[in-house]
């Protein structure tokens, strides 16, 4: 029975085959009654067991049980599950194993186990490791049995690879001397020093300032630069290179080790590494003149996402990208529709995921519009405008919000002023429908206008919101309206329809994210990144963050997994955030239950620091 013994389920994948085949020699078989004590709290194992049928429970002998609440119950454990190796790594286990049922488990004698902890360094880090970094270990490793080189896509770094160097000319050097320059070294663009600032100067900015400004050819070159430079530093990941891009619109960003200028990457030395159609959509946007091209290009974004998962982009990344094309596609729309000398009138937001940056398909609008103070619009006229906008999103495949969060919807359309009012109001309001539209506005982000009215406004908000302790507790309190889908006994729990992965494991760590986000005025709106700042600010432990954000990353996953099924007709649309457990693989099972275990402790921690059960 041994010889069956799976050996590609984690952690027993990273083993070498050598470790594996000795691995399954070594093994022993042990029958267990029900309610059997397997290992006692205090006593040293002699044993790593893997259950082969039926359940073991781990409790704390030391907490009392009630007949309501199985207070000491610490895990579960079923088919396939591991227990005892930690116990060795202590020397001796902390908790008690009982049988729940007859129980007959595989056996990884001590010594043996050891002598793999010893060999296999990867097999060791698995029972140390956060689950963010036992994430990285496993899914390093599953690339690697599929055959792809994650270095050439997701890891690709920011090196002397796919960097140009730059051509740095003195502040005085006339525009002249330059186009010589640039001539020469056969480049687009050139970067002046002035003390220790560098700005840029484009082939355009050359021909612009001779021809359309009328500059003397003698001009000199600092006064036609660019000064407020995009920037990556060197060793970042060549993806966010062409995140940055995308979603700025710019060809070449400018590479820095700390204060020492490295280089320059263009768009087409980022595009050489990339196999997706990332690139060819971003173009299409780019050069889109008339809504139906930008249409083609949107249509195209499912394709994308499908592309991007199947050459095993980690879904971070894929988020950010997405977020980046659709905000120009949303923000060109905009601007295609609304009449030119409103463009500084006006600041369009997305808000929700999109807003957050952290959809991949396309769901429900969810947007606004700031009107500047002064902004003379005849009503009848705005509407037919804001109508068009919102229909043609329809058009795209952007459906519409059930909610009718959207410009088409008056409501959601106010100037500056009233918006601070209308903020305030909700701030002030107790009920749950102000709250979720601040919880909405919250992760707002302008993609066309003027950006600045957002900037003003939310600042307003930032201001308004401090001291106000009792708010925040009222505020958070959507993050208990659903359970964590744990059984009593620590398993997932799972029915015929799946879990709501969505009500049950990411909008706890949106919103727990956003609520401690707005006490420390973080400007930022994507959860990974409020979650990175709250652990600098000290708000939370950096690991736990860490975790945080690899659990949201997990849940994301599973859930465009399940998304895509839809979208193939392969489920009804109903099941689009269900992931069915009984699915999964085992290693998707086990970082999905131990994911979810951090979202109750999340949440926990949430409820006794904001008094939400108050």
């Amino acid at each position: 029975m041994a010889d069956e013994f799976d050996t590609q389920h984690p952690p027993f994948n990273l083993l070498t085959p050598e470790q594996q085949t000795k691995l399954k020699s070594s093994l022993d078989i042990a029958y267990f009654d029900k309610d059997e004590l397997i290992l006692a709290a205090g006593q040293p194992s002699e044993y790593v067991y893997i259950i082969l049928k039926g359940a073991v429970a781990e409790t704390d002998p030391t907490v009392k049980e009630t007949d309501e609440e199985h207070q000491g119950l610490i895990g579960h454990y079923a088919q396939d599950d591991l227990f005892g190796a930690i116990s060795i790594i202590n020397g001796a286990s902390r908790y008690n194993f009982n049988a729940l049922e007859e129980t007959i488990s595989y056996l990884i004698p001590k010594a043996y186990f050891q002598a793999l902890l010893e060999a296999n360094q990867d097999f060791a880090s698995f029972f140390h490791n956060s689950l963010a970094e036992k994430t990285k270990l496993l899914n390093t490793r599953r690339q690697q049995d599929m055959g792809m080189d994650a270095s050439h896509f997701m890891l690709a770094q920011v090196d002397q690879s796919c960097m140009r160097e730059a051509l740095v000319l003195d502040n005085g050097t006339s525009i002249r001397e330059a186009t010589a320059a640039m001539r020469e070294r056969r480049v687009d663009c050139l970067l002046v020093q002035r003390g220790s600032q560098y700005g840029m100067v484009t082939r355009t900015d050359l021909l612009n300032a001779v021809v359309l400004n009328q500059a003397p050819v003698e001009t000199n070159i600092a006064e036609i630069a660019h000064y407020q430079l995009l920037t990556v530093p060197a060793g970042d990941f060549l993806f966010n290179a062409l995140i940055l891009m995308t979603r700025h619109q710019i060809q070449r960003v400018v590479v820095f080790d700390g204060p020492h200028l490295k280089g320059i990457v263009e768009l087409t030395d980022v595009l050489s590494y990339f196999s997706s159609q990332s690139h060819v959509i971003g173009l299409q946007i780019e050069r889109a003149e008339t809504l139906e091209e930008l249409g083609a290009a949107a249509r195209g974004m499912d394709q994308l996402v499908s592309s991007l998962v199947s050459q095993g982009v980690k879904i971070r990344f894929a988020m950010d990208l997405l977020a980046a094309l659709n905000g120009r596609i949303i923000g060109k729309v905009f601007s295609h529709i609304l009449p030119a000398h409103l463009h500084n009138k006006v600041c369009l937001l997305v808000m929700g995921s999109e807003g957050r940056g952290e959809q991949v398909l396309k769901t429900d609008q969810d947007n606004a519009l700031i009107l500047a103070d002064d902004l003379e619009w005849p009503l009848e006229e705005r509407q037919k405008v804001l109508d068009q906008f919102t229909q043609t999103l329809v058009d795209f495949g952007y459906p519409l919000c059930d909610g009718k969060i959207m410009v088409s919807n008056p409501e959601w359309v106010m100037t500056e002023s009233e918006w601070t009012k209308r903020l305030g109001e909700w701030t002030a309001s107790v009920n749950g429908r102000g709250l979720m539209n601040l919880a909405i506005f919250v992760d707002g982000h302008p993609v066309a206008g003027d950006k600045s009215m957002f900037t003003r406004t939310r600042d307003w908000l930032f201001q308004h919101l401090s001291g106000k302790d009792v708010f925040y507790s009222y505020f958070g309190r959507p993050m208990l309206n659903f359970g964590t889908p744990l059984t009593i006994f620590g398993g997932i729990k799972d029915s015929s329809h799946g879990i709501d992965i969505k009500k049950g494991g990411i909008f706890p760590i949106v919103h727990g994210a956003r609520l401690m986000a707005l006490e420390q005025r973080i400007k930022a709106t994507n959860t990974f990144t409020r979650l990175e700042a709250l652990a600098e600010k000290g708000a939370l432990e950096k690991e736990f963050a860490a975790n945080l954000a690899e659990a949201l990353a997990l849940f994301s996953f599973l859930r465009l997994k399940q998304q895509l099924k839809v979208l193939a007709g392969q489920s009804e649309a109903e099941s689009s955030n269900h992931v069915l457990v009984q699915e999964l693989n085992k290693l998707d099972r086990d970082l999905l239950r131990e994911a979810l275990h951090l979202v109750k402790e999340f949440k926990s921690r949430m409820s006794y620091r904001y008094h939400l059960e108050r």
